[in-house]
């Protein structure tokens, strides 16, 4: 099988990447071009082969990876991290990951996860994503006391959409709550993001935080 996803990984411990690499390679369909020690390197590594993704640790001696995913805007960012609730997650979100994923996670949940944000979506489980949201939720700053303009374009269907990704459903449960298909959750998503110009659902359950669509611990 010819690689068809394009990775390289950044952790500043050898032994790790080594084996993430072993992993990913071994799927056929993914092929690490590089590796990076510092957020530096990953940066330069980056720049230099345009992956699909970037593995990114968060914690790097030098530069972390959350100005490194900063600062690789262009470039898909999947964030590793040891710890479900790193204080440092909504940051790197912030800074424009892609997703995160933890460090000792099973091999099928690590290839779902570079393959979903190589192809161009975010990568947070609906269970992590609640837990992870409710949590950071209340470092945010205030919502703010009216709703932006964006808002105002979005259809009733389509505000409902948003307070369930910010709730961290899938489109499987989403489509279940609603009582339509998949194909037009996907459909009201892809408004949603575009409308209020939002990358992916990641952007949008901060967003839907941030202006006080929905509060901690609402699901």
């Amino acid at each position: 099988m010819k690689p068809r996803w394009r990775v390289v990984i950044a952790d500043d411990q050898p032994l790790l990447r080594a084996g993430f690499r072993a992993l990913l390679e071994s799927a056929g369909d993914i092929e690490v071009v590089a590796e990076a020690s510092t957020g530096e390197e990953a940066i330069e590594q980056g720049r230099k082969h345009q992956p699909d993704v970037v593995l990114m640790d968060i914690r790097m001696p030098g530069m972390d990876g959350i100005e490194a995913t900063r600062q690789l805007r262009r470039t898909r960012v999947l964030i590793l991290t040891t710890f479900g609730l790193d204080e440092y997650i909504i940051q790197a979100l912030r800074a424009g990951a892609s997703g995160f994923i933890l460090k000792d996670t099973r091999v099928e949940d690590l290839l779902q996860a570079v393959r979903t944000v190589a192809d161009g979506d975010a990568f947070l489980s609906p269970a992590i994503t609640r837990q992870l949201l409710n949590q950071v939720a209340r470092r945010l700053p205030a919502a703010v006391d009216r709703r932006p303009e964006q808002l105002a374009d979005l259809t009733e269907r389509e505000l409902a959409v948003l307070r369930m990704l910010a709730a961290g459903l899938s489109n499987a449960e989403i489509a279940s709550g609603l009582v339509v298909s998949e194909a037009t959750v996907k459909t009201h998503v892809s408004k949603v993001l575009q409308k209020l110009a939002l990358r992916d659902r990641v952007q949008a359950a901060i967003f839907a935080y941030e202006v006080g669509l929905i509060e901690p611990g609402e699901s």
